[in-house]
């Protein structure tokens, strides 16, 4: 099956549950593993065609989207675990996946125009939730998730603080859905947020802040106490920050110290504030 065809093929399946009356979550997800998995089966060298194939996969989707003009975050949540469930049927899901999977559902938003922050919240429940079913590391999981999110939405110009917030109440929801380590999935995704916004430029201010405004409005859906969440959320910045300078560090302090969402984070760990 050729490149032009796995992303037909994705499109009209989704496009079909998009007009329908069906979960869309559920739906999506099967369209995305059959794609991937039919088409990792063909390729000679499974490995080199799995970027490809999840690039083309996201472009499907995100082509019906435009095309039905909605569904966009369902449909993002239902492609990231249809591609890991698909890519851990043939393959292993390695962190470059999880990274090539983040990556490529942003960029399909941005060929449509639609709004990367409102994707980066189906792409990390998805991510998180996915963990389980293909025997991936939550924790891994989650500071990839982060890492590759700031990359992407910086290559966009889009939110950061936005993307932020969306990814680590992605996290929440996820790794609820699961029953998972709900503030290890916190913290490793702010730490994989701030640390992405090191190694592309980013604001590490912005994005600690959504970092911590995402674990607080996160923590609020699920039940869970917003000032341990914001706390998880902080100290897996800080974490980050402690391997990108001083001058992060303090900025995370600065955020922490300053309190969100009209919350104060304590940093674990961080000696000069506890």
């Amino acid at each position: 099956m050729g490149e032009q065809g796995v992303g037909d093929r994705v499109k009209s399946g989704v496009l079909g549950l998009l007009k329908g009356t069906g979960n869309i979550v559920e739906g999506a997800a099967t369209v995305a593993k059959d794609a991937t998995v039919t088409t990792l089966k063909g390729a000679g060298d499974v490995a080199g065609a799995v970027t490809g194939t999840v690039g083309d996969v996201a472009a499907g989707a995100f082509a019906a989207v435009n095309d039905a003009g909605t569904g966009l975050v369902r449909t993002a949540k239902g492609l990231v675990v249809g591609v890991l469930q698909g890519v851990g049927e043939v393959a292993t899901v390695s962190v470059g996946v999880v990274s090539d999977t983040v990556r490529a559902a942003l960029k399909g938003t941005g060929s449509i125009g639609a709004d990367v922050t409102k994707t980066a919240r189906g792409v990390a429940e998805g991510l998180i939730a996915a963990t389980r079913d293909t025997g991936s590391d939550l924790a891994e999981g989650a500071f990839a998730l982060g890492k590759a999110t700031v990359g992407g939405v910086k290559d966009l110009g889009g939110d950061v603080l936005g993307a932020a917030s969306s990814t680590v109440s992605g996290a929440v929801a996820g790794a609820s859905q699961i029953g998972g380590d709900v503030l290890g999935a916190v913290t490793n995704t702010a730490k994989g947020l701030v640390q992405g916004a090191g190694d592309v430029g980013a604001d590490v201010v912005e994005v600690t802040k959504g970092a911590i405004t995402g674990a607080v409005s996160g923590a609020k859906e699920v039940g869970l106490s917003v000032e341990d969440a914001a706390s998880a959320a902080a100290t897996g910045a800080f974490q980050a920050a402690e391997s990108i300078g001083e001058s992060a560090v303090h900025a995370v302090r600065d955020v922490a110290a300053s309190g969100v969402e009209g919350v104060k984070a304590v940093i674990k760990g961080d000696q000069d504030t506890e």
